[in-house]
């Protein structure tokens, strides 16, 4: 390694050790990298001078001068996830930590012409005008849609729910100064919760939300697959002679496992879920067989993959351990390879997990550039 790649390197280590450990003296920091004072020193001012970090208050000591203690700056630099639905869209912004701090939901039907783009366009550019950052701070837009995107994020190559295959980012990024992408949903929601987890390891993350979504996560990563759409288990046939899809299949595990099937028309998660936990029994009865469908499916892939499960999407925050235990014991009924052990979890992400999930792709290529 040459000097100037020692000083890199040091800089880089610097920086993502205080990110890591959230706050640090110099004297911490000199320890637990083998360097010396000076060069830790000289690398704190460069990141201060670039605003990358802060002195953040000082260390309890019981003798001589208390030492600073250092930490990022988390929003030095930002990334923006927006959330496209077809009644509405989410814009939120995230930090470096990932973490949400500021957020805006519009009601705005889908429409697949330029006037729903341009208004969306300029919505997101009127929150970030808001948010009062340099453009350099803005690391990004990611547009999460109910859709399978290129690898690259620029198009859409499977957009059946809201007729837009084939669209590229242009449609949006024409009106925007920053670099764009689409996302699939639920590839963000899984990315959201791998951010949130790092124990993951391998695993099959359903995200059940008005639709319903897949993702493989493979060493801690999202496994797209030859032609990008591993994970969509939502096409899976759990029925040949069942409901028809939007996809214009019959009995994929979409008509079966998502809110749209579970709820009647006009009725809200918040309603149905009050009627199941208060014991209404036509109510309990609906649950269980959609619970006895979700367990069906989730033994099939079990089969193919044999890897935990995580049910995320906007289903999880009303998921409870009984919900789970009823999972595990079906799953176990119909299946030739039954386990003591649990191996269906509740996300840990919110109910933003899809926009944030939409930002963090920028985050993390950003924080691994430093």
């Amino acid at each position: 390694m040459t000097l100037k790649d020692i000083k890199k390197n040091n800089y880089s280590l610097i920086y993502h050790l205080i990110y890591q450990h959230k706050k640090l003296s110099k004297q911490e920091i000199a320890n637990l990298l083998h360097l010396s004072l000076p060069t830790v020193n000289q690398h704190l001012a460069r990141l201060e001078k670039e605003k990358l970090i802060e002195k953040n208050g000082y260390f309890e000591s019981s003798v001589g001068r208390r030492a600073a203690a250092y930490a990022i700056c988390p929003q030095a630099r930002i990334g923006i996830g927006v959330e496209i639905q077809k009644k509405k869209i989410r814009i939120l912004a995230v930090d470096l930590w990932g973490t949400v701090f500021q957020e805006k939901e519009l009601s705005l039907d889908y429409a697949n012409d330029g006037h729903y783009f341009k208004q969306v366009s300029l919505e997101v550019q009127s929150f970030i005008d808001d948010l009062d950052f340099k453009k350099e701070q803005v690391l990004g837009i990611g547009f999460a849609v109910q859709a399978l995107t290129s690898t690259d994020g620029r198009r859409i190559i499977y957009g059946k729910i809201l007729d837009c295959t084939g669209m590229d980012i242009h449609v949006f990024s024409q009106y925007l100064e920053y670099p764009c992408k689409f996302l699939h949903d639920a590839k963000c929601a899984a990315t959201t919760e791998l951010w949130m987890r790092k124990d993951i390891g391998d695993a099959v993350y359903l995200s059940i939300g008005t639709h319903l979504g897949g993702a493989i996560i493979i060493n801690d990563q999202i496994y797209m697959g030859k032609d990008g759409y591993s994970g969509t288990v939502e096409h899976m046939t759990v029925n040949p002679n069942g409901s028809l899809c939007y996809c214009g299949k019959k009995g994929c595990m979409e008509t079966v496992c998502s809110i749209h099937v579970l709820l009647k028309e006009s009725e809200s998660l918040d309603f149905f879920f009050q009627q199941v936990r208060s014991g209404v029994s036509s109510y309990v009865e609906r649950w269980k067989a959609f619970l006895e469908n979700l367990a069906f499916s989730i033994n099939n892939i079990r089969l193919v993959i044999n890897r935990d499960f995580i049910l995320g999407g906007h289903i999880s925050p009303y998921l409870k351990e009984e919900d789970l235990v009823l999972l595990h014991e079906w799953v176990n009924e119909k299946t030739t390879f039954p386990s003591d052990e649990p191996f269906i979890y509740i996300s840990r992400s919110n109910e933003n997990g899809v926009p944030i999930g939409a930002a963090i792709p920028f985050i993390q290529s950003f924080l691994d550039s430093v």
